[in-house]
């Protein structure tokens, strides 16, 4: 491995890792019910973002370059009802799918200490003749992926019970109270309802 590819590597790890963390850290001191209801007309949900994040890390990273994880996903099979990897089903608990996801973490992150980054692999879901990606193209996509559905666990968790930050130890929010927030809503909604009287 290069110095460069090294680099890389932990740049790639970091963002990978910070997204991880900012997904699971949604779901901390919430009640089973608040974590898989549908938040959306399209039901999206906590605890279905982190089930389709473990597969997403489990098929790009593994799968696509022929590392099997052993882990079985029913939800892949063609038998499995649409969007089943977007939901908890009552018997899946919590912690069967963070486990899940924790797992998937550590077989990604195996997959990219053993390849160099130019490794290329088949994504099995891809069409032929188009199927081919590096190892960097498929860790860059995992992290798109993971980042969006950090950004939609945001708003779900805001939704939820107004609790809202990048991670723990860093809301990236401005500080303010209640009533600072509040206040600056109302100039928000006047500043859209004048933008949309005058179109």
């Amino acid at each position: 491995m290069t110095a460069s590819d090294g680099t890389a590597k932990s740049d790639l790890r970091r963002y990978l890792q910070s997204a991880r963390d900012a997904l699971l850290w949604k779901l901390d001191g919430l009640p089973e019910y608040d974590v898989r209801r549908p938040m959306t007309p399209t039901g999206t949900n906590l605890l279905g973002l982190v089930k389709h994040a473990a597969g997403v890390e489990l098929g790009y990273l593994g799968d696509t370059f022929g590392r099997p994880a052993g882990e079985p996903l029913p939800w892949t099979e063609e038998s499995a009802a649409g969007n089943a990897d977007m939901w908890a089903t009552a018997e899946e608990s919590r912690e069967y799918i963070t486990g899940l996801y924790r797992r998937a973490w550590a077989h990604a992150d195996a997959t990219l200490e053993a390849l160099p980054l130019d490794t290329t692999g088949r994504v099995p879901w891809w069409p032929d003749g188009r199927d081919e990606l590096t190892l960097h193209h498929a860790v860059v996509r995992v992290i798109a992926d993971t980042q969006r559905h950090a950004g939609h666990a945001d708003i779900l968790r805001e939704l939820i019970d107004g609790e809202v930050g990048m991670s723990e130890t860093n809301t990236s929010m401005m500080s303010g109270d209640a009533a600072w927030w509040e206040t600056y809503r109302a100039r928000l909604e006047q500043a859209a309802r004048q933008a949309g009287r005058r179109v």
